[in-house]
């Protein structure tokens, strides 16, 4: 077999180029993003940023500097001088009880969605196989699907005095059961829909798949041959699930409490329309910004749950949790 002769200089040039440069300064410009891949990247990248830049945190630094303003409480204008006054203002009982209240509702949501979604993601991720792992998928994420208020308007009916629930101790005969819950003093009321631990019951029902989706994903992650030699070394089940499972799946639960405890935090609907009158964080901000016009004490009101955030979300990523989302 012959080999083709090299092409001369003259024919080299003659030759027409598989991609021919084509005319015009937007072809060109075109021509030069696709042949710098990190240009195209960032051209790509750059409407989200302005749109998160402008008009998110552009948004939440407007908030910041209103925090430092105050109001005139004889006319009610808003005073545009730098003061430490509205954070002030937290510190009073009466709403440092909402700040206390929101937190302590927040913290308890997650760690009881962190306890009932255990069994059911570890269910999930040993022993649900082909169409039960689909139909575990579709029972997680099907009531994300239905209207939020819908659900929580749901609830409201089946946590009233006249009820479901209700209805159903009845039948029990564990009226007492009930009545003596509703006796204590802090989360009790007259009935599951006016009292704590309906919104508490609210609460976990609603955020509860977003905890379930990522202690499952962490639990697909811890090899099953671990499992069995750390039983085959002697380690009771108990043992197994303390030092193996539990530190190994950690990063999950703290991953899925991020979004139990900051959708908690701010959330002003469900405690809205189920539960008392106190208020909480949520209802806080909406009431000083809407119905009082104190807009400095609502923005210091919202700058304690983004702080909060922070600091958790900086110990989330100290324990390795965003490598569970």
């Amino acid at each position: 077999m012959t080999q083709a002769a090299p092409l001369s200089a003259s024919a080299r040039d003659a030759a027409p180029a598989i991609f021919a440069p084509r005319g015009g300064l937007l072809p060109r410009l075109v021509d030069w993003i696709l042949r710098h891949p990190r240009m195209f990247v960032f051209l790509m990248v750059l409407p989200i940023t302005l749109w998160l830049g402008i008009v998110y945190v552009g948004s939440l630094i407007a908030l910041l500097i209103q925090s430092f303003f105050s109001i005139d409480e004889f006319s009610g204008l808003v005073v545009r001088e730098f003061t430490l006054k509205t954070y002030g203002e937290l510190l009073r009982p009466y709403n440092f009880d909402i700040i206390l209240r929101t937190v302590l509702m927040a913290a308890s949501v997650t760690v009881a969605s962190a306890i009932l979604t255990f069994p059911i993601a570890y269910f999930a991720a040993r022993y649900a196989r082909g169409r039960w792992k689909a139909v575990f998928y579709l029972g997680i994420m099907l009531p994300l699907w239905s209207s939020y208020l819908v659900k929580v308007y749901a609830w409201k009916l089946v946590l009233a005095k006249e009820g479901i629930l209700t209805w159903l101790f009845a039948k029990l005969h564990l009226t007492w059961l009930l009545e003596a819950v509703l006796a204590v003093p802090v989360i009790g009321g007259n009935s599951l829909s006016v009292s704590y631990l309906g919104t508490f019951i609210v609460f976990t029902y609603i955020w509860l798949p977003y905890m379930i989706l990522p202690v499952q994903a962490s639990l697909e992650r811890v090899p099953a041959p671990l499992i069995e030699a750390a039983a085959d070394l002697g380690a009771t089940p108990r043992q197994n699930f303390r030092l193996v499972i539990l530190p190994l799946a950690l990063p999950g639960v703290v991953a899925g409490s991020i979004f139990t405890f900051s959708l908690t935090l701010g959330d002003y609907i469900i405690p809205q329309i189920i539960g008392s009158s106190r208020l909480f964080i949520g209802q806080a901000v909406y009431t000083q910004q809407g119905t009082a016009g104190n807009i400095p004490l609502a923005a210091a009101f919202t700058v304690v749950p983004i702080v909060i955030m922070g600091i958790y979300l900086w110990a989330a990523r100290r324990m390795g949790a965003f490598d569970a989302l």
